[in-house]
């Protein structure tokens, strides 16, 4: 198992590349997280789960399905998230407190492992946040590293400052179930000469029992971030500017990380960054009452109007497709009703259920400027509480263009790279296999990976 010393120490991607190496040795091995906090989800066999597990899954050669994260919690406002079990929404959990939830989750959670552990030769599992956070029950890292009788890795990002502390800090605080479970540590995100790290992995080793499972430098990937705010440079000269609205519960923006290969990506959330941009984004949202509102608080809104009666490209996705049309109106108490931009004649109506599935578009035939999609066929995925409507006819999938605007409730078609070449005019190359690869090689070249084999096997001490 792969615990961190706190979020963002780089587990995630430990164990993409974990998964990797291990399918490169011939291992059957699959991905798995108890409860992941995300609105970055993909559309998988039984529902939805975690981009991060998704990736995972691809990474290790196996197909991503919700046993390999059995709990997704979708934030929906500060203190309020959607919780989704074996890939669908449970709105009793959502709205239960948060500290009477345990005795409801652990069960899906150690029914998913037993399930994927039976399938597979090695389950990885990603442990979330911090093990030592005293305060909290902990299901995800101490009881399910126990559960699974798991030996574990704990990962530090040293280039916060402050590793050597955090290591010895979370091996102590951590119980003892867990203290005695985790065999090694690794220190990453370093940059510079790793020989000037001594004595310090030693002195950690020394009092905790702790090996040193290597050091990690700062690694150069194309793969999306789990929350997606984060563009990856690409190498392209093209002077194409994408520019993706950012509001406050923007969802599935990893599905934008082969724009980058063609051109420069931006985050939009001051109107006057829309001036310049050749191609604008709405992108999917958790929220869509909340965000159309912040678009109007933002004046992003009058910016948008104006951008769509200059005739300049928009495309709107799911939850921004919905904010295009009239008016979003919610009966149900799913989310909130809105008035949206009025640039398209449709409207939403959010409905309690929501539509997971895969879906296959085939684009008709296009005016400027999207003539260049017309007969072009994409695969994405739809997942979405609104039911988008124009006279009265549920159109969905739906792909609506209207002048410069196009709406779809389609995500992941620009992870295709011809729907992004007719629209951007230059083809990405696919990124995911090659990052894959290189961080297998990294495990490889700075990692003990004697060590990785004793885990597996079964000597975690």
């Amino acid at each position: 198992m792969v615990v961190g010393c706190t979020s963002s120490a780089g587990k995630s991607l430990m164990v993409t590349a974990l998964a990797r190496w291990f399918a490169r040795q011939g291992v059957d091995v699959a991905p798995f997280k108890a409860q992941n906090m995300s609105n970055n989800a993909r559309v998988v066999d039984g529902g939805e789960i975690g981009v991060a597990q998704w990736l995972q899954a691809l990474a290790a050669g196996v197909t991503p399905d919700v046993t390999m994260n059995p709990v997704l919690l979708k934030p929906e406002a500060d203190t309020q998230s959607q919780v989704v079990v074996n890939g669908q929404v449970r709105h009793d959990l959502s709205s239960m407190p948060w500290r009477d939830r345990g005795s409801h989750l652990w069960p899906a959670m150690t029914n998913a492992f037993d399930e994927l552990s039976a399938r597979h030769d090695l389950v990885l599992l990603e442990g979330a946040g911090s093990p030592a956070e005293i305060n909290l029950e902990d299901l995800v890292n101490n009881r399910m590293i126990d559960y699974a009788d798991a030996a574990g890795l704990l990962v530090v990002d040293i280039d916060r400052g402050g590793a050597f502390a955090h290591l010895f800090g979370t091996w102590l605080l951590v119980p003892e179930t867990t203290r005695d479970r985790i065999a090694g540590f690794v220190l990453n995100k370093f940059r510079g000469d790793a020989s000037l790290l001594e004595p310090g992995p030693s002195m950690i080793s020394g009092r905790t029992g702790m090996r040193h499972a290597g050091t990690l430098p700062v690694l150069a990937h194309n793969l999306p971030d789990e929350e997606g705010a984060t563009i990856r440079a690409g190498t392209s000269a093209s002077s194409y500017t994408v520019g993706i609205v950012r509001y406050p519960y923007a969802s599935n923006l990893d599905e934008f990380h082969l724009l980058a290969q063609i051109g420069e990506v931006s985050w939009i959330t001051n109107p006057r960054h829309l001036r310049d941009c050749d191609l604008v984004i709405l992108p999917g949202s958790k929220h869509v009452a909340a965000d159309v509102e912040w678009l109007r608080a933002q004046q992003l809104d009058t910016a948008i109007i104006k951008r769509a009666e200059d005739d300049e490209p928009i495309i709107g996705i799911c939850g921004g497709c919905m904010m295009l049309g009239e008016t979003i109106n919610d009966d149900h108490g799913v989310e909130g009703g809105a008035v949206g931009l009025g640039l398209l004649s449709m409207t939403t109506d959010l409905e309690p259920t929501k539509l997971t599935r895969a879906v296959t578009v085939g684009f008709p035939q296009m005016r400027f400027p999207f003539e260049g999609l017309s007969g072009v066929v994409a695969s994405g995925y739809e997942i979405r509480n609104g039911r988008v409507k124009t006279q009265n006819c549920e159109l969905a999938p739906m792909l609506w263009g209207h002048r410069a605007i196009l709406a779809t409730t389609v995500h992941g078609l620009l992870e295709d790279p011809r729907v992004v070449e007719a629209l951007c005019g230059a083809r990405p190359q696919p990124v995911l296999e090659a990052t894959f690869e290189s961080l297998a090689e990294a495990i490889d070249e700075h990692l003990d990976t004697d060590l990785l084999w004793e885990l597996v096997e079964g000597s975690p001490q």
